[in-house]
């Protein structure tokens, strides 16, 4: 963690999803804490990165039942928040980058008004000045021809103008945090690096936080600072990211060998062996609330 104080803070944190089989623990006993700095969140689907990500915001559906002993973020308590109080918290102080920008944007609503909204929100700002705010945002995302894509709606923007414009959206409020969950997954490797050098230049321009939630263990070593492995909801180690592919932890490794070689190798991949040794019991059976309300 860079800095004395650390930005955000989550200790314990357990997310339960009921089911027609039983509870499911999505999150068990999760804790890191994080500066201003890029965090990665590696995993397989279903380990619980984008759950962590979501709970950090409040944005669980009503019926996930989240305990968690502490999340703090800047010296204040999330947990004690209310739902109005989280509302300004959100975009203004921390802001999420969805997976897939096609779900979204609104579909009947040009790009433009859609980002100054984000602005005019959060800011006492009058329509021009929101509109020049947006126009500056798109060229800080390195979007040609701003003026333009501003009047054009989602379906006509290619899938990465379409993740740029989410992230100049999540950005125009000036946060000071920024989870965006896997957004570059659904690009190709050209537009992949892109997203990242801009992300990068903010970040690093703005002095904001980033957790970066991804699959792809290579992409996050060469852009975190440090990264967070999952398995089953749980934390299986933290590692400065410069240092990951050194790790000795079996699952680490596992994932690691499961990656294709450029060399050609005629070998077969491995198969990713887990072991439930790894994991911790889930927490006690939770009661039907959340230590929040949804209001």
């Amino acid at each position: 963690m860079t800095g004395n104080t650390p930005l955000l803070t989550v200790n314990d944190l357990s997310v339960v999803f009921p089911s027609p089989r039983g509870d499911v623990c999505a999150v068990n006993n999760v804790g890191f804490s994080m500066g201003r700095e890029k965090i990665g969140i590696v995993g397989e689907s279903g380990s619980g990165k984008s759950v962590t990500g979501r709970a950090v915001l409040r944005l669980l559906p009503p019926y996930a039942r989240v305990r968690a002993s502490d999340i703090t973020f800047r010296g204040r308590n999330l947990l004690a928040c209310s739902e109005k109080q989280m509302r300004k918290i959100r975009g203004r102080q921390i802001s999420m980058v969805m997976q897939d920008p096609k779900y979204s944007l609104n579909p009947v609503r040009t790009v433009g008004n859609q980002i100054s909204e984000a602005y005019t929100i959060h800011h006492k700002a009058g329509k021009k000045q929101a509109r020049q705010k947006t126009l500056d945002m798109l060229k800080a995302v390195r979007i040609r021809h701003p003026e333009q894509v501003y009047g054009l709606y989602p379906h006509e923007v290619s899938g990465g103008m379409g993740q740029r414009i989410m992230i100049a959206m999540m950005l125009i409020p000036e946060p000071s945090l920024l989870i965006a969950d896997e957004p570059t997954s659904a690009l190709d490797v050209t537009v992949q690096l892109q997203i990242l050098a801009i992300l990068d230049d903010l970040v690093r321009e703005r002095g904001m936080g980033l957790i970066f939630i991804s699959h792809d263990l290579a992409l996050v070593a060469s852009f975190c600072d440090r990264v967070i492995i999952m398995y089953g909801g749980q934390i299986m180690e933290v590692v400065d990211a410069g240092n990951l592919h050194k790790s000795n932890h079996p699952y680490t490794k596992g994932l690691f060998g499961c990656l294709p070689k450029i060399d050609g190798n005629p070998d077969h991949l491995p198969i990713l062996v887990r072991d439930d040794a790894w994991l911790k019991p889930p927490p006690e059976r939770f009661g039907r609330e959340t230590p929040y309300d949804h209001r």
